[in-house]
């Protein structure tokens, strides 16, 4: 085998494995992170793009994201890339959060604590039948309507703190490929002259 161990692992190292990654959990989010920094597109793009697929991760339409940060971008002037990487902040591990947040938000602000939305929703009839009308007012309303302050103020964040990491790792990009350039016609210039 090509990448096989030389010891194989004992028992305890792969259950801590399983639970502890042996490189780390920064390491994804470094990647992650350079993935978007290194976007070719100018800063305000990527920042908007990935401010869009962020807050498109907030609204309770799951299969809908990419099409929905797609739209946001197109109207902000964002980069498609950005945006799509943005809507991995709704992932699994954080949709019951988004959605429990949401639908608190919706409710304060459609019915501030009125008894009769979300009180005695029987779910499994209404995705059994699945008729959207009943679903839409005790369920869908208020997660949609509860989505918007929370992706705007994502939103507006992520873009400024994404538009300063891109327009800093650009300028210091060019700063050392101008660098390397200089250095390299000087060798050049200098080997020319000595022949």
């Amino acid at each position: 085998m090509l990448f096989r161990r030389r010891k194989p692992a004992r028992l305890a190292e792969r259950l801590r494995a399983l639970f502890w990654s042996p490189k780390g959990f920064v390491r994804p989010f470094r990647y992650f992170r350079m993935r978007i920094v290194r976007l070719a597109a100018s800063p305000h793009a990527v920042a908007a793009g990935f401010a869009a697929g962020i807050a498109s991760s907030w609204t309770p339409f799951i299969g809908l994201h990419f099409v929905v940060s797609f739209a946001l971008a197109y109207v902000i002037a964002g980069n498609m890339v950005a945006a799509a990487l943005g809507t991995a902040f709704g992932n699994p591990l954080t949709f019951p959060f988004i959605w429990a947040a949401t639908w608190e938000i919706g409710t304060l602000i459609l019915g501030g604590g009125d008894s009769s939305i979300g009180r005695h929703i029987d779910l499994h009839h209404l995705f059994s039948n699945f008729e959207m009308s009943q679903l839409w007012r005790p369920v869908l309303e208020p997660m949609l309507i509860g989505a918007i302050p929370p992706a705007l103020v994502t939103g507006f964040l992520v873009y400024g703190l994404t538009f300063y990491a891109v327009s800093g790792f650009q300028s210091r990009r060019r700063a050392r490929l101008s660098l390397r350039a200089r250095t390299r016609l000087a060798e050049a210039i200098e080997g020319s002259v000595s022949v």
